[in-house]
């Protein structure tokens, strides 16, 4: 946790006759490799050889779906819809007796063509939907060549702080699977990893996630690079994408 500056073959699955399915019913995408192998005829004389069909539908990975414009702006190649999680809110300033204060946080979005900011989640990292990192936002069409953009604040002396965005800057940040994250994010050991994160890297610091994920991950109390308070780990949310 983080006290805010402004208060002190993976597996091929072959089956005669027989397509496997995908991750869930609403996939459309596969994640891990799957197929069929059929042969015609069914029933043959000796001496006599069937023909042999194979179909392999290989793992999708989200470049192939959408573009990632550094620092984190994510635009569809194609029709798409998307799921969000909020996997953690890292804002928090330290109380009496050594307790934890959370801060409210809220992260948003632009995309459609949208030019104001819609919310995505208005809460705190007590909220049982962020504990659980349950679904905040589900089945959310976004549309080809349609850049998405992300930003997040925090709630502070009754007024919303700094709002930062992925269109400028470097405090809202998008990664893919198996991509190294930035120096700034505490290494996979570090006390100051918040726990939060930690099951998607791994040891030597690369994100790790589903195939069709995209993380985003922002700093949203310093903007200073150079200070041990810039983690990138005031809001972290992992957007899912599948073809309608």
């Amino acid at each position: 946790m983080k006290t805010s500056q402004y208060v002190a073959l993976a597996t091929v699955i072959l089956a005669v006759g027989t397509v496997m399915p995908s991750r869930t019913d609403a996939q459309t995408t596969p994640t891990i490799p799957v197929g069929d192998l059929t042969a015609f005829p069914t029933v043959v004389q000796t001496g006599t050889k069937p023909t042999l069909t194979w179909n392999i539908s290989y793992p999708s990975v989200v470049e192939n779906f959408v573009t990632i414009t550094p620092p984190g702006t994510v635009t569809p190649k194609e029709n798409l819809v998307c799921d969000v999680r909020i996997l953690g809110l890292g804002v928090t300033s330290q109380g009496s007796n050594n307790t934890i204060n959370y801060f409210r946080t809220r992260g948003q979005w632009r995309f459609n063509g949208a030019s104001s900011w819609s919310t995505i989640y208005d809460g705190m990292q007590t909220d049982t939907i962020v504990q659980q990192q349950g679904l905040v936002r589900t089945n959310v069409a976004v549309n080809r060549n349609s850049p998405m953009n992300f930003a997040g604040q925090f709630f502070h002396n009754s007024t919303w702080q700094t709002l930062f965005t992925s269109l400028n800057g470097q405090n809202v940040r998008a990664l893919v699977s198996g991509q190294l994250c930035p120096g700034n994010v505490p290494d996979y050991n570090a006390p100051s990893l918040e726990s939060f994160l930690k099951p998607y890297l791994d040891a030597s610091k690369r994100v790790r996630i589903g195939p069709m994920d995209v993380i985003i991950i922002m700093e949203l109390t310093h903007t200073d690079q150079s200070n041990s308070g810039y983690d990138l780990q005031d809001l972290v949310m992992l957007v899912t994408f599948r073809r309608p």
